[in-house]
């Protein structure tokens, strides 16, 4: 299983776009078969080096997470992000 984590640092990072932003990203679930699973959580710490929302996703292999890069619908909800956000972060492993 691959396990594939990343943080987003919103531009606007009020409460509202942090659930806007969730429901996007969960909306992938039911888009994209090779999601085993998904997790997203949104921050409440108040410290500069904190990122306002992780998103957890978890696939069968690293070439099920290679598809899922250039999958549309993925695509789709990286260009809204591409709007909303200042920076993320990636960590990617095998467990």
């Amino acid at each position: 299983m691959v396990k594939h984590i990343v943080f987003i640092k919103l531009k606007d990072p009020t409460w509202e776009a942090k659930e806007e932003l969730k429901e996007r990203l969960l909306s992938m679930k039911n888009e994209i078969d090779l999601l085993k699973a998904i997790e997203v959580g949104l921050n409440f710490s108040e410290e500069d080096r904190a990122y306002d929302v992780a998103l957890l996703t978890d696939f069968e292999s690293k070439d099920d997470l290679k598809k899922y890069a250039t999958h549309p619908y993925h695509l789709k909800v990286i260009e809204y992000i591409k709007g909303v956000a200042l920076s993320s972060k990636v960590v990617d492993y095998i467990y």
